[in-house]
This record gives structure tokens, C-alpha cells and sequence, in this order.
């Protein structure tokens, strides 16, 4: 609850309630051979079943009414299919350094451009997500470089037991098909919602110039309804870092 209005986190396809863990995550003693082979448990999930949980969240929490929605990373483009395909749900989409793929573009390919350059995710990630079907991450590890690095680029300016309590509550697999689906943008769809992206200038897992791109993008396509954007001197986990200005901003967006 933030100025009397009900704030409601809600786990996306693959995640949370919705995750199922592979074998190695919980397997003993811990294999480190074993993290990289093994085909995601969530690789079957796609962009069409993530949208298609959220907007039954967001009928159900809204009781059919609009209803503010932020979206974190990897939640960005699921945001963006439920706003394309039902605006009349969506009273503001806020995008908290999160992917904000174009018209037709996979999420996927913006780890690929050069505004990506620097991204300290991407040398993190075990396995070949092209034939594990995901973005996957060791938290099972007691590597202390390794965990010190997954610090650095989702945490960088939290509390170290917060984050690492955080990290605790996380599965290892982000479903890569999420990544992979495409959205067609138009004017009376995603180009109809009022926008807002909440920049992270600290973040390294999607740097400033990436979601710098996010933004000149969607005011290409839309110039007539540019979106607003609020910086945050944050790093990836605003929620963590300053969880008291970042709803006093989610609040203020109506």
C-alpha cells in the first residue's frame, strides 16, 4: 500500500509461484558440470503464455478497471503484448529498466547491439540459451568471484545481505521465449498508453545506452505521444535500493 493505493507484485510466466527449477539447482552434492547441458524446465514457456497470465492478473486486480503496470527487465516485452492487445487494461505502462523492444523486434536482439557493449550479464549466463531455452544463471554456486559479480550487476548499490537474500528467493532459468517473441506495435494499441520509462543511469545488466535506445525508439514510432521518462540514480534493483522513492514516483504517475 503507497499514498492508500494497493500496489500488488505478481510473478510473471516461469518465475516465482510460476517456475519450476532444473535438476542441477537442487540436486547434492552440487555439480558445476551438470549447470550448462541441462534443457530448462520453463523452456516451453513463450511470450503468448506470459501475456497471456498477465492480463488475466491484471483483469482480476483491476476488476476489469485500468490499472497502473510496471514491468522490471525481462518483463518489459510482456508488458508491451498485454498493452498492444488490451490498452483499455493498462492506465500507464512504466518500464523500470526493462526491456522496451520496437515493433517486430525480439528482446533477444538488443544483447546483440552495440548499446549493449559492457553488459555484465551476458559473461554470467551458463549454457547456450539456444539449446537450454534460457537465460540462466548459477545461484546454486559458492563461487565467491562469480557471486561477487552477480552482485555487481543486478545489486550493485544494495544492502550485500539484502541482495544477498534477494538472490535467495530467484530461480536459476529466465524463459528464453519471453526473449524471443515479437510484438506488432501500433497506434491504437501499445502507441495509445501512457508511457513512462524509469532509467537506471548505474545499471549494468541493461546499461544507460541501451535503454536510451528503448526510448528513442518508441518516440520514433509514436512522436505524437512521446514517452515520459524519470531517471533514477540506481542500479538494476531500485526496488531494493530506494524502495521509498520509487513508489512515491509509481504513485505520482496516476
Amino acid at each position: 500500500m503507497a499514498a492508500g493505493r494497493p500496489a500488488v507484485a505478481v510473478d510473471m510466466a516461469g518465475h516465482g509461484l510460476y517456475a519450476r527449477r532444473p535438476r542441477w539447482f537442487t540436486e547434492q552434492p552440487y555439480d558445476p558440470e551438470a549447470v550448462g547441458p541441462e534443457v530448462s524446465p520453463v523452456a516451453d514457456v513463450s511470450l503468448d503464455d506470459a501475456a497471456e497470465l498477465l492480463t488475466s492478473q491484471i483483469k482480476r486486480i483491476g476488476g476489469g478497471e485500468p490499472v497502473t503496470v510496471v514491468a522490471h527487465s525481462a518483463a518489459g516485452p510482456v508488458l508491451t503484448r498485454v498493452a498492444q492487445q488490451a490498452p483499455e487494461l493498462v492506465a500507464h505502462a512504466a518500464y523500470l529498466s526493462a526491456y522496451m523492444p520496437a515493433s517486430d523486434v525480439p528482446a533477444a536482439a538488443y544483447t546483440r547491439m552495440p548499446e549493449a557493449a559492457g553488459d555484465q550479464v551476458a559473461p554470467l549466463l551458463r549454457g547456450d540459451p539456444s539449446q537450454i531455452g534460457a537465460l540462466r544463471l548459477d545461484f546454486a554456486t559458492d563461487d565467491a568471484v562469480y557471486r561477487q559479480r552477480l552482485y555487481e550487476a543486478f545489486y550493485a548499490d544494495v544492502d550485500p545481505a539484502l541482495a544477498d537474500a534477494a538472490t535467495g528467493l530467484l530461480t536459476p532459468d529466465g524463459p528464453m521465449g519471453i526473449m524471443l517473441g515479437t510484438t506488432t506495435l501500433t497506434r491504437d494499441g501499445w502507441g495509445s498508453v501512457r508511457r513512462t520509462y524509469l532509467t537506471c543511469t548505474k545499471d549494468r545488466a541493461i546499461g544507460p545506452a541501451l535503454q536510451a535506445r528503448f526510448i528513442a525508439e518508441a518516440d520514433a514510432a509514436f512522436p505524437d505521444h512521446p514517452i515520459s521518462v524519470v531517471p533514477l540514480d540506481a542500479s538494476h534493483s531500485p526496488f531494493l535500493s530506494m524502495p521509498d522513492e520509487l513508489a512515491d514516483i509509481i504513485t505520482s504517475l496516476g
